[in-house]
């Protein structure tokens, strides 16, 4: 009990009786302010008063800790200090005319100690509702108080604290596209305007939201199913209603080496493109993987590649360059499993290996041997090809069709004579007169004149051998009104001489067959007359 107050029982009864039976001359007694609040842990000056002006018990009843600081013959004036909660301190007094009371109600304010807003999640799903928890400790009066939950400045709910302690004030909201990297908090207020006081606000740290979208379909990834050891393959992967989509990440991995993408983006998609190059220890099957991630959330696709090895199948001649009517063996051969297919080869079971052996001749010069071979592989057929040039070495030909024989030519007519030798290695080839050793350009465009006449030796040469041929010019001109024409000797076809390495045996095969052209060339010839000769 605080020194000098009455008993708690004595005052609740004085009290009692003060308000129902007051004393004879209406004794009364008073306290001013009747009414008041203050801030928590502030002091405040109580002045009890009684209109009874003979002797009088006079005082406060309170458990606030209280110091009486002056008085007077019908007055007493009390300090209250350190007052940290509500209270309804009690003027009593006591006197010949009766007893008496007042009650003063105090009223302590303080503000909020935490004011904060819930953590948010990491990424909140778009279209999913989200539930915003506001916490609050401390903060009196509670019936003043209110607590406001803000997206930005604006305000999304407002309700009152309440009494828990904490208290926990919740809203639900729907979360958009529109809230992504949006602000949320929460405020309280504190409203003593109706006291004489003003509106104290007090703001939790401000939280960020992060929304998302991600679509249930996986992504799309595009790339070879086979890939060939030493070669490199672009890999792409895309998917699309992503938000934001310059959030999402990419992992892209081949078994379990990581590949490094570049990622570009489009509106709500995305594509990744990364490079895999097949390696000798990762031959077989192996996983393409492509992860795509937003929000703490993925989607995956996964292909199967095969990496395989595949050389160009061995294509060999025996002999790459030979004289003519020289055997040459051609083989074309491939890894085991492949089958091989070599052209000209003749017709055997599929397998890895094809050969193929031939006489050469002057029309096998230059010709090219193609070996493709085909491997399986993953129920893919590959295929790797290779190509061989023979080279025949044969002497110089100059047939009838080659250079005609027989020329007739209108004087003063732009004429050129049209001969072409043939052979490997390519002869040269020079026309000269007979009579005088006159030159004949060949294939020089130029007029005729009558001195061009006669009978030429035309003579093509190559380290492999010699042939000549007589070609007769005949030149038509007028004299007198008469034409007359320049005659010359027949053709004749002279016989082809060839070095031992270049027709070894030649005159043995081919003999025959010659004699045989040149009697056609010469019936040929009689037909042509006039007209050039086309080389083939």
């Amino acid at each position: 009990m605080v020194p000098g107050a009455a008993h708690p029982a004595m005052l609740a009864l004085l009290v009692l009786l003060g308000a129902l039976l007051p004393g004879p001359g209406g004794a009364q007694t008073s306290v001013q302010p009747p009414n008041a609040i203050i801030p928590r842990g502030s002091s405040i000056t109580v002045n009890c008063s009684t209109s009874c002006d003979q002797h009088t018990l006079l005082g406060l009843e309170t458990q606030l800790a209280k110091r009486e600081v002056d008085h007077g013959n019908n007055w007493k004036i009390f300090e209250l200090s350190g007052v940290q909660k509500d209270s309804m301190p009690i003027c009593y007094s006591s006197c010949p005319s009766g007893q008496a009371s007042a009650l003063m109600n105090l009223t302590v304010y303080w503000f909020p100690e935490r004011v904060e807003l819930a953590a948010l999640p990491p990424w909140q799903p778009v279209g999913k509702h989200l539930i915003l928890r506001c916490m609050v400790s401390g903060g009196a009066p509670r019936d003043h108080l209110t607590v406001v939950l803000l997206h930005g400045e604006k305000e999304l709910s407002r309700q009152p604290t309440g009494n828990g302690e904490p208290a926990e004030v919740t809203v639900t909201v729907l979360a958009t596209r529109d809230d992504h990297g949006a602000n949320f908090s929460c405020r309280t207020e504190l409203d003593l305007r109706s006291q004489g006081l003003g509106l104290f606000q007090n703001s939790s740290a401000p939280r960020k939201l992060q929304t998302f979208v991600l679509p249930t379909t996986d992504p799309h990834l595009a790339t070879h199913r086979v890939l060939e050891v030493g070669t490199e393959w672009q890999v792409n992967c895309t998917l699309g209603g992503l938000f934001p989509v310059s959030e999402a990440e990419v992992h892209l991995a081949l078994g379990d080496m990581r590949l490094q993408p570049t990622i570009t983006y489009n509106n709500d998609s995305l594509l990744a493109k990364a490079w895999v190059k097949g390696k000798v220890e990762e031959e077989g099957d192996q996983y393409l993987t492509c992860a795509v991630n937003l929000g703490g959330q993925s989607r995956r696709s996964q292909e199967n590649v095969t990496i395989y090895s595949f050389p160009a199948p061995n294509l060999t001649l025996s002999q790459p360059e030979v004289s003519e009517w020289t055997t040459v063996n051609v083989e074309c051969e491939a890894q085991a499993g492949a089958v091989v297919t070599l052209n000209g080869a003749p017709a055997r079971p599929p397998g890895p290996r094809a050969q193929l052996q031939l006489n050469a001749s002057a029309e096998d010069n230059g010709r090219s041997f193609f070996c493709s071979a085909a491997l399986e592989v993953a129920e893919q057929v590959v295929h790797k090809h290779q190509t061989r040039e023979l080279r025949v070495l044969y002497g110089p030909r100059l047939n009838e069709r080659d250079c005609l024989g027989n020329w007739t030519w209108q004087e003063g007519s732009q004429q050129t004579l049209r001969c072409q030798a043939w052979g490997n290695p390519t002869p040269k080839l020079n026309c000269s007169r007979k009579e005088d050793g006159a030159l004949l350009p060949i294939g020089d465009l130029r007029p005729v004149k009558r001195e061009v006449a006669g009978t030429y030796q035309c003579r093509a040469t190559s380290t492999c051998g010699e042939v000549t041929r007589e070609v007769v010019i005949n030149v038509i001109y007028h004299q007198n009104n008469m034409a007359i024409v320049i005659p010359v000797a027949s053709v004749i076809i002279l016989g082809t001489v060839g070095t031992a390495a270049c027709i070894y045996n030649y005159q043995r095969k081919i003999q025959k067959y010659e004699l045989q052209k040149a009697r056609k060339a010469q019936e040929e010839a009689a037909m042509k007359l006039n007209t050039p000769a086309t080389p083939p």
